[in-house]
């Protein structure tokens, strides 16, 4: 892990790598976040940055790796997940979370999006499934309850490297 963050430096950094921060655009050339539809997501949840610019420490970049790693459980994967999902950081997924979500599973092509009617359909759908306590949103315990019902999600649509 050391190695591969102290290869996102430049070279005359790489001897004081864990004081360095790599910036959040050398951590999004990394193959495995290069395709990922959350990959700025990823980097605003797992950055420690007191500048807001996601850049990485060497701890941040380690905490990252252990989520995805197969190692971690499905309780940690599921927190970071919630994390990532919660794109207003207000500690829930509400409608608009849920719209963001969709639309970067889906992609963002005309072909496809989904229509006003399918994703007001579709949110309803998450919302009855997932939203125990009937307040509109889904909270990290509810979250939870659904993953653990997901026995896949750990394994393959959850967060993996």
């Amino acid at each position: 892990a050391y190695k591969r963050f102290s290869e996102l430096l430049p070279k005359e950094m790489r001897e004081n790598a864990c004081s360095a921060r790599v910036p959040k655009s050398d951590i999004l050339m990394l193959p495995e976040l290069r395709a990922n539809p959350f990959q700025h997501r990823i980097c605003h949840v797992f950055s420690t940055s007191e500048t807001g610019d996601d850049s990485m420490s060497f701890e941040d970049f380690l905490d990252m790796l252990s989520v995805f790693s197969d190692s971690a459980t499905s309780d940690i994967k599921s927190h970071y997940a919630f994390r990532i999902f919660d794109f207003d950081d207000d500690g829930t997924l509400d409608r608009k979370d849920l719209e963001q979500l969709v639309n970067c599973l889906t992609g963002q092509g005309e072909d496809s999006r989904l229509s006003s009617a399918e994703m007001e359909q579709l949110i309803q759908n998450i919302l009855e499934e997932s939203d125990i306590d009937k307040d509109g949103t889904i909270n990290l315990s509810e979250f939870q309850h659904i993953v653990s019902r997901s026995p896949d999600f750990a394994r393959c649509g959850g967060l993996q490297g």
